[in-house]
């Protein structure tokens, strides 16, 4: 079974903050179906911060059971087939958030999004929040500019395109989501789903369904049609649904 558990953003406990997601990664280790999964955490987007890998490593590992490996394919120069054999040794991917232009271009430069297309085929989870639920879409809004311009707008990026749509995270708490969402849309086809922080669209093969750590947390269906704009929560229910539907315009 192909699953991805696309997180729209939130705290694990980095810098003394509060952890905000237990409930979805929760069911990111469920989806094991393993009590202490393997998780390999790729910290690309955040140039393998050091400091991120420790988060994860405390939250995962100690708070959760994860046994956390961390592949860093730019502080490290790995082999194709050492990053291969990691990650396909792994139950759970998960990328965690940054500059998404430079993750996909350092991924494709190592032949990582070859190898995370495998990974998905074969069953093994693939999660990750911001830049690491951008990644698994067809196209993502990204701030990635303004790591060099913090006045750049927003930019629309090609992801691995597991799932065809296109996607905007921390749609709840950063104020330029939404206009920069409906603006990328007028001269996108298709759909987008727009998540906010704490939430989570969870795609199990060809079916989907929303689950969030925070009661008030949403995902929405963004799309144009005949010159109208339309913004429609994807209403959270405890069953999976075709993912089909969701793609209809």
């Amino acid at each position: 079974m192909k699953k991805i558990v696309a997180i729209g953003g939130g705290e694990i406990g980095s810098s003394g903050s509060s952890v905000e997601t237990t409930k979805i990664d929760k069911e990111i280790i469920r989806l094991t179906g393993k009590k202490n999964p393997r998780l390999l955490f790729i910290p690309t987007a955040s140039s393998d911060s050091g400091g991120y890998c420790e988060t994860v490593r405390r939250h995962f590992g100690k708070r959760l059971g994860c046994k956390v490996d961390t592949l860093l394919v730019i502080k490290e120069k790995l082999s194709y087939t050492e990053i291969e054999r990691r990650v396909m040794s792994s139950d759970i991917v998960y990328v965690g958030g940054g500059n998404t232009l430079k993750m996909i271009r350092a991924w494709k430069s190592c032949g990582l999004d070859a190898i995370l297309e495998k990974a998905w085929n074969k069953g093994i989870i693939l999660s990750g929040l911001s830049a690491g639920s951008i990644c698994w879409f067809r196209n993502g809004t990204s701030d990635s500019r303004r790591f060099n311009n913090p006045d750049a707008d927003l930019i629309k990026i090609s992801g691995l395109g597991f799932v065809s749509a296109t996607h905007s995270p921390h749609y709840d708490v950063e104020k330029d989501r939404r206009p920069g969402l409906k603006k990328i849309m007028q001269k996108t086809s298709g759909i987008a789903i727009a998540i906010d922080n704490c939430c989570a669209v969870e795609f199990v093969d060809e079916t989907y369904r929303v689950i969030a750590s925070k009661s008030d947390a949403k995902a929405y269906k963004v799309y144009w049609e005949k010159g109208k704009y339309h913004e429609e929560e994807i209403i959270k229910r405890k069953d999976f649904k075709p993912l089909s539907d969701l793609m209809k315009k």
